[in-house]
């Protein structure tokens, strides 16, 4: 094996799901191979490693045939650099908080090769750099600490294929006890941080030596496997199919996860209920099993969607069962131009104390929450609007010309505080409308509904036919399936709207047939494309090209792509990565930075992933990124005129968003939407999808693809059925 030192030039390509990187070494001594610019290309799979940084590397050369002579590392491990020039380099690369470029320079002009032993043992002689005092020294001194602590948990950590991004996580969470946390219960990293998954924490723990069948890795098997579920939208799993998934995923036999199942019951980690589980598909090694009739299954529950499902059944109850507190008297009459069910629809909502008001797009909803709040002001009843997004709430507010907020805002959610309203303190409304409330989760619910008084009414006005929520549970669907609540389904669509292609198709597609494509169409098109690669060139010409020349759109802001599936040449992933690179290229002064395996630049049109209450954003909220700041590790996102700064290590709550999922699409409107079709989906060509992704578009749909694909996604009604149990509380 050949060894080869060095410093980080710059990285060419790095892989974040297996590290495969592609970089170019400055290295530390002349050497046969170097370019013209004294570099040398090394591949490899390696840790996170960003430029600047000093690193040892063991391996082979190899000669490509059409790059040249490269450095295939097998080992890598990151060293400091020896000499006044590498470390002016690794200082000035952003790795240490404060200090850039033109700092380092100063520094190592003092101090010279001797300038990271000072930095180690004599600190407060930065003072005798030019344009430092005090207060930056200080500043200076915890930064360069905060990165030693860091580098020492990453050397141990790279070991076990965890990036830099988390280790600085990592140490973020735990300070100065990362190490021994990691050491003595690396299975917390999987439960305290955002990112690092069961199988890294397991990776981890092998690697320390815990058997394959110690206990603790047996349970955070379990509670891993339901916390996947959560994911996929089940509150529950039953315990046929949660040992079946976690045996699967520990490599131990199903019979082997009793005792380990029990003990979490006995701890309180789980919750074991027997619910009915009528007509549903188990998923497992030996295909799909389907149960012809309701029959009783143990469900293993984590607690906290226990406590919601149940908790919504006895909160609907409550606001069923108590006296209204709208004021008594005659109904009033209503605008002549309501249709009768849209008038009937504005009556149940003022006589009975729940209702839900579902329909397709054109049918008239909007119309009708303004007439009821017409109705609620002439009646000076006191009320609220409210939807689960703020893009929702946004679009709420402008169609009703009322304020309306968050669910999160309306019930005052404060960070390590929780919520502002709640049973002890419900909110000052009478009546409380919820717009998009097919994106409520059981969690979301669970707190918006004990919020509520007994005697308020609560309207919740959503497309049922859409894809359900993001989180976990089916909340919309089975609350319109329990009898006591009143359901008026609008479907008349109105004549404005039915000239309208978009709106047209939308309910072709969720009535089973066809979208269809007149020559002379105004604003829904179709691409023909024969196979996925065709159509990301088409998504792509589409986007930078034909939409802002024909109609003046112009993306990001207007123009919004939208894929069924993350991977493949016509994916999220390889849309973002085109798109990217067509309308926000790389130029001299324009700022960027590669975080956890993407990079961002300014310019960037950006998702925020997870809801941050610290930061008041939102999953799903998007924005554009306005400043990356190297020296002091930040970059800037601004929201819509809400602008965040970010630190590097919370990068990871951010993608780019050029491309989106059409889950992450739900509750937002577009200009314009660009809707790549192809058979290479077809595990989630479904009619629920499809109809969601072109229910986005305001002005402009365009699919592109195949139109088998298209027939696929309409045809197939074979969503998968979530594991939920709310419709077993409410019938109890």
């Amino acid at each position: 094996m050949d060894v080869l030192t060095g410093t980080v030039e710059r990285i060419t390509y790095y892989n974040a799901e297996n590290g495969y990187t592609v970089l170019r070494l400055r290295p530390s001594r002349p050497i046969a191979g170097m370019g013209r610019d004294g570099l040398i290309t090394v591949v490899g799979n390696l840790p996170e490693v960003s430029p600047g940084e000093h690193l040892e590397l063991t391996g082979r050369w190899k000669t490509h045939s059409q790059y040249g002579r490269q450095f295939a590392a097998e080992t890598c491990r990151q060293t400091l650099p020896a000499s006044a020039e590498g470390i002016r380099r690794y200082l000035g690369s952003g790795l240490v908080r404060g200090i850039g470029p033109g700092m380092a320079k100063r520094i190592v002009d003092v101090f010279g090769a001797q300038t990271l032993e000072i930095l180690d043992r004599a600190p407060h002689r930065l003072l005798e750099v030019p344009g430092i005092g005090p207060k930056r020294a200080a500043r200076l001194r915890e930064a360069w600490e905060a990165q030693k602590h860091i580098r020492h948990i990453m050397l141990f950590l790279h070991e076990h294929g965890i990036t830099t991004g988390l280790a600085v996580k990592i140490y973020k969470t735990y300070g100065d006890d990362a190490l021994e946390v990691v050491r003595n219960d690396p299975y917390r990293l999987a439960a305290d941080i955002h990112g690092v998954g069961f199988k890294t924490a397991d990776k981890v723990a092998r690697a320390l030596g815990l058997p394959e069948d110690h206990p603790s890795r047996l349970q955070a098997g379990l509670v891993y496997a339901l916390n996947k579920a959560a994911e996929d939208g089940h509150t529950f799993l039953p315990r046929e199919a949660l040992l079946a998934q976690a045996a699967e995923l520990l490599g131990q036999p199903a019979e082997a996860l009793a005792a380990p199942l029990a003990a979490l019951e006995a701890d309180g980690r789980v919750v074991v209920e027997n619910v009915p589980l009528p007509q549903v598909r188990l998923a497992g090694k030996g295909g799909v099993a389907e149960a012809q009739a309701p029959y009783l299954t143990t469900g293993v529950f984590l607690p906290a969607f226990h406590t919601a499902e149940t908790g919504i059944a006895e909160r609907l109850k409550a606001l069923l069962e108590a006296p209204s507190r709208l004021p008594r008297g005659a109904l009033p009459s209503l605008p002549p131009e309501l249709t009768a069910t849209q008038a009937r629809a504005v009556q149940t909502a003022l006589t009975r104390a729940v209702t839900v008001l579902t329909g397709g797009p054109g049918t008239g909803k909007t119309t009708t929450v303004r007439a009821l709040i017409a109705v609620l002001e002439a009646r000076r009843v006191r009320y609220a609007l409210a939807a689960p997004t703020g893009r929702a709430a946004q679009r709420l507010a402008e169609a009703t010309d009322r304020e309306a907020a968050t669910v999160h805002r309306l019930l005052a959610y404060k960070p390590g505080q929780g919520f502002g309203y709640h049973l002890a303190n419900p909110l000052p409304v009478e009546f409380l409308v919820v717009d998009e409330a097919s994106m409520l989760d059981t969690t979301l619910t669970y707190h918006l509904l004990g919020a509520l008084a007994p005697g308020t009414h609560l309207l919740l006005v959503g497309d049922v036919d859409q894809l359900p929520s993001v989180g976990a549970g089916d909340v919309l669907r089975e609350i319109i399936a329990f009898p006591a609540v009143a359901t008026v389904r609008l479907e008349t669509i109105f004549r404005q709207a039915a000239d309208s292609l978009i709106i047209t198709n939308a309910h072709r597609i969720n009535r089973g047939e066809m979208p269809v494509f007149p020559k002379n169409a105004r604003d829904f098109f179709l691409f023909p494309a024969r196979d996925p690669q065709e159509a990301a060139d088409w998504v792509v010409e589409v986007v930078t090209k034909r939409i802002p020349r024909r109609f003046g759109l112009h993306a990001p802001r207007e123009i919004q792509v939208i894929a069924p599936m993350y991977r493949g040449p016509a994916g999220v992933h390889a849309l973002n990565a085109r798109l990217q690179a067509a309308l926000n290229p790389p130029a001299a002064g324009k700022a960027e930075r590669a975080l956890f395996g993407q990079v961002f630049r300014v310019g960037d049109w950006v998702m925020q992933t997870q809801n941050n209450y610290d930061y008041d954003v939102f999953n799903g909220d998007l924005g554009e990124i306005v400043a990356l700041d190297g020296v002091q590790q930040r970059l800037v996102v601004d929201f819509g005129g809400h602008r965040v700064a970010y630190d590097w290590s919370e990068a990871d709550q951010l993608v780019l968003a050029y491309a989106i999922s059409v889950h992450k699409a739900q509750g937002a409107e577009f200009p314009a939407v660009v809707v790549p079709m192809v058979t290479q989906h077809y595990m989630m060509l479904q009619r629920n999808l499809l109809y969601t992704a072109v229910t986005r578009a305001q002005r402009l749909c365009v699919l592109v693809g195949q139109k088998r694909a298209i027939a696929l996604a309409v045809k197939n009604t074979n969503a998968r059925q979530r594991f939920t149990a709310l419709r077993h509380f409410l019938a109890q």
